[in-house]
């Protein structure tokens, strides 16, 4: 099948991956569009790892208030240049994890935090990363950061949080 330029900006568009990169997928997914994101998000893993070793210093804090102003969310995002830290997509990053954060009042960040033996329950309730994310149960939060270091080419990473609750 023959790759069109309709389908390289649909598929750019969907994922937010480069031109040529999208075209290699669907070329190797013989203009399957959702085999082309598959293979857009496994090589966007595989870059991840080779990026985890960067310092990631720059980024935002995200405030997030939720139900009337009884629970509040501060997270710290970072990444490693302050051009990707100014980028709407690292914002709609760091928005969607303070939101997560307040509707689902994890206790640490991954199963790697020293603190995790403190607190009971799976990793899945108790760590950030492994969550369900609100908006799309079938990703985690973990996949979420990864889309965006492939999109962003840059190593990113959900640093801290803390969350407020009235009467706790």
């Amino acid at each position: 099948m023959e790759v069109t330029t309709a389908m390289v900006k649909e598929l750019r568009e969907s994922t937010g991956a480069g031109v040529m990169d999208a075209k290699r997928a669907l070329e190797e997914a013989e203009g399957d569009m959702k085999r082309a994101a598959a293979i857009l998000r496994e090589k966007g893993v595989a870059a991840a790892a080779k990026r985890a070793d960067r310092e990631a210093k720059n980024g935002v804090v995200e405030s997030y208030i939720h139900a009337g102003g009884r629970i509040g969310v501060l997270v710290e995002v970072n990444c490693e240049t302050d051009f990707v830290a100014n980028t709407d997509d690292f914002r709609q990053l760091a928005r969607n994890v303070a939101m997560q954060i307040a509707a689902m009042n994890p206790m640490v960040v991954s199963k790697d935090d020293p603190d995790r033996g403190k607190h009971d329950g799976t990793d899945e309730e108790v760590c950030l990363m492994d969550q369900a994310f609100i908006r799309d149960s079938s990703r985690t939060i973990a996949h979420l950061v990864q889309d965006a270091v492939a999109k962003t080419g840059e190593n990113i990473r959900v640093r801290r949080f803390t969350r407020f609750e009235l009467g706790r």
